[in-house]
């Protein structure tokens, strides 16, 4: 959530920071402001609402500098307005500023900086830091910054322009992703790397209490001990048009129709032909490591914990360890148990989720090995972690996770093997079965694509929907509950997903004529069970949709409508079960009008608690 972008250098600086800004609107926001040194000031244009609201302004009321930051806000502390937006400043606007993150002991500082006489505009905890920065002010802008991380608690990427020293931009992260953009005479700074990949392939990937000077010709990193750090360029290996939508109305169809070659992507390299065996690159947990290890979590936010339940599943069944699933946001605060022989599984897509690095760094203090699996090289979990499994997924715009969930499903399916093989409780036979229907899951979800007209149709047809309930069993009820999430976000219809065996025990209370049931059914065991449900459901009054594999035809006999997946073992069937309903709440969005790709109140990447 929020954006940021600078730049130095050459160029028009608004053009760069608009361009930028645009780039990072996929992570949510509502309000966005430039501030830009020109004519010996600095100059600060923003405004509430979208980014476009900014640029009409900026067209009326141009500025020309060549050294400037930007922002996206995403309100944390003050409605969204006007005031409130950054960049933020100092009272006499000689010190500029725009952040990412929370600063938690923001008032107190608040609170000693109206005694010493500072007045402040907005309701921002970001304001304190600009005034924070003239109390610390004695020439030195660098020197100014490292001391206030001393006073900051919480976390913050910033970005810093001053007036005294024109020919600079200084940067400083802590638990929220900065990385710093390496050009011919021009440097940028951004919260993303598709923001300044028009420019520049090179970067530097800060490390918490890392500070960047950048000035036109050069950046320096310093430690936070005030030292060269001796960083190493990190060059970016995918194109700006991987994060276009190519043609697609939106960035959520785009990266739907990508996930075959996600899937290929994450597989290939993994998963041979003539060997019994997963090959996990960055894994390197060994047997001897696996056996001090008596207990798994899985911790994650959101759709990345969905993936984690289906992981839960999967490694508790092959490797026969016992593993807890946990939402991050309350897994530290239970105090788990954790100690030396506990292996923690992270699961972040963006690689820089507030919630999911303190968990990580609550178990690194206990002495837990931790093991991530992410999409983003080089973000702040695959740089902490022991172990990292990446899915190469490719850059995901949509703030809705598509291609993401779906190759997280493929690394714990393949980390489960590889547990299990090296506890001996996976034999060659179970591996290779598993195998084959994993190498066929891209042809499985391209088969599942080629139903869109089919799953569009009826999203149009029941697009006034009020309510919608999942029901499903076993791994159909994890899968289920993603497919809730999905309809929830982007088309704001009001749906929940129960284990169906739960039916009973409350929620057929809330089944009435017209109820829409989705029922994933393609579990085999299951089955029989299954279809006594939709039956409990259908006495009630329930419009029931039905997916099921394509040789389980008796389904029609019971159901309303039923979307059929290619039949494949079991534990695979959520891959391509999921992207039915992935299309069916996109088709939903669309028909009600929703704004797809940038769903009301929610942000791509939660860098905040």
């Amino acid at each position: 959530m929020c954006g940021i972008v600078g730049y130095i250098g050459n160029k028009k600086a608004t053009e760069v920071l608009i361009n930028g800004l645009s780039r990072l609107e996929y992570r949510g926001y509502d309000s966005a402001g430039v501030a830009v040194s020109q004519g010996g000031k600095i100059h600060t244009k923003k405004r509430k609402g979208r980014l476009k609201v900014l640029e009409d302004l900026m067209e009326k009321e141009p500025l020309e500098g060549t050294v400037g930051i930007g922002h996206t806000r995403w309100a944390t502390h003050g409605e969204p307005s006007d005031v409130n937006s950054h960049p933020h400043a100092n009272a006499d606007h000689s010190i500029v500023i725009v952040h990412n993150g929370i600063i938690e002991n923001y008032m107190e500082l608040k609170e000693k900086l109206i005694i010493k006489g500072y007045r402040f505009l907005s309701d921002t905890d970001t304001e304190v830091i600009a005034h924070l920065l003239d109390s610390l002010y004695q020439g030195d802008m660098v020197k100014a910054v490292r001391e206030a991380t001393t006073y900051l608690k919480g976390s913050y990427a910033l970005g810093v322009l001053c007036h005294s020293e024109p020919d600079k931009i200084i940067a400083v992260r802590k638990d929220s992703p900065l990385v710093i953009g390496v050009g011919d005479n021009e440097n940028f700074i951004a919260s993303d790397i598709p923001a300044i990949l028009n420019y520049t392939r090179n970067v530097y990937l800060l490390d918490d209490k890392e500070i960047a000077i950048l000035t036109k010709e050069r950046v320096i990193v310093l430690d936070q001990h005030g030292e060269e750090a001796g960083k190493q360029i990190f060059k970016v290996d995918w194109d700006a048009a991987d994060a276009e939508k190519g043609g697609y109305e939106h960035f959520m169809l785009k990266e739907i129709h990508e996930q075959p070659k996600a899937l290929r992507d994450t597989l290939t390299s993994r998963l041979y032909d003539d060997k019994k065996e997963i090959v996990l690159d960055k894994i390197k947990l060994g047997k001897e490591e696996l056996d001090k290890i008596n207990r798994i979590y899985i911790v994650a936010c959101g759709t990345a914990y969905h993936a984690g339940l289906i992981g839960k599943y999967s490694i508790e069944k092959y490797a026969r360890i016992p593993v807890e699933a946990d939402i991050a946001s309350e897994f530290r605060y239970r105090n788990p148990i954790i100690d030396e022989k506990t292996l923690l599984i992270l699961i972040s897509q963006s690689g820089e989720t507030a919630d999911t690095l303190a968990a990580m760094r609550l178990a690194k203090q206990k002495g837990a090995r931790v093991m991530a699996v992410t999409n983003v090289v080089g973000s702040s979990v695959s740089r902490e972690a022991d172990d990292v499994l990446y899915t190469w997924a490719g850059p995901e715009i949509a703030v809705a996770s598509t291609k993401a969930y779906t190759t997280q499903l493929a690394c714990m399916y393949m980390i489960a093997l590889h547990l299990g093989m090296l506890k001996g409780t996976v034999n060659e036979e179970e591996l290779t079965k598993i195998q084959e229907s994993l190498k066929a899951s891209p042809e499985m979800v391209e088969k599942v694509i080629k139903k869109e007209s089919a799953i569009k149709e009826f999203a149009y047809d029941k697009f006034n929907v009020r309510d919608v309930f999942f029901l499903g069993r076993g791994s159909d009820y994890y899968a289920s509950l993603e497919g809730s999430l999905k309809m929830k976000e982007i088309s704001y219809i009001h749906s929940e997903a129960y284990p169906a065996g739960e039916l009973k025990h409350g929620p057929i209370a809330l089944i009435e004529e017209g109820t829409v049931v989705i029922a994933l059914c393609t579990q085999t065991e299951l089955l029989e069970k299954m279809m006594s449900n939709i039956k409990e459901v259908k006495a009630r009054g329930a419009y029931v949709v039905a997916l099921a594999k394509e040789s389980d035809k008796a389904i029609e006999k019971e159901a309303d409508k039923v979307f059929y997946i290619p039949d494949t073992q079991d534990d695979i069937a959520p891959i391509p079960t999921v992207v039915i309903l992935q299309i069916l709440a996109y088709y939903l969005s669309v028909a009600r009008g929703c704004d797809v790709d940038k769903p009301r109140n929610l942000a791509k990447s939660v860098t905040v608690e």
